[in-house]
């Protein structure tokens, strides 16, 4: 008997080899719903000096990265280190209303206490409804708006400053 797929995601720290899997989820899911830079490559380098495995995690339904979370340090200073921000969500498609969203985040939230952070911010776009109801749920509220901070498609789009404590 063949064994049933997990319906559970498997969240674990990124390394060198989900480099690819990143960067297609990365290419599949750019939406102006949620990107404020053009398309990039889909052979475009995902890690850099600036954007290290140890930064991201990553998602796994049935053995495939289906996801990412990336957060650091949000100022680098040491008045700041208390501070993680996400700079960096996304799930394919097929993972989304299966609960992989929450689990990144509270795997994210769980590794920003385990460094020592005491809150976790992010930003979304106003316009980027489904989003913003994920985070919310997950604890997040709106601590700022930039109001028509970006130019997308010929329409001005919030920036919304968003955050959490995690004690």
């Amino acid at each position: 008997m063949a064994a049933m797929p997990s319906t559970d995601p498997i969240i674990r720290p990124a390394q060198e080899l989900d480099e690819q899997a990143i960067r297609a989820v990365d290419h599949a899911v750019w939406s102006p719903l949620s990107e404020v830079a053009p398309k990039g490559a889909a052979d475009a380098p995902v890690f850099d000096p600036q954007h290290r495995p140890d930064q991201y995690l990553v998602a796994e339904l049935d053995g495939e990265v289906v996801g990412y979370i990336r957060q650091v340090q949000e100022i680098p200073l040491a008045s700041n280190a208390h501070v993680r921000q996400i700079q960096g969500l996304a799930l394919l498609p097929q993972a989304r209303g299966r609960g992989v969203g929450d689990a990144l985040l509270a795997a994210a939230c769980d590794a920003a206490r385990a460094a020592g952070a005491r809150r976790l911010t992010l930003r979304v776009l106003g316009h980027n409804a489904p989003a913003r109801r994920l985070y919310e749920r997950n604890g997040f509220e709106v601590l700022g708006v930039l109001p028509g901070h970006f130019l997308l498609e010929d329409a001005y789009v919030d920036d919304v400053w968003m955050g959490r404590a995690l004690d």
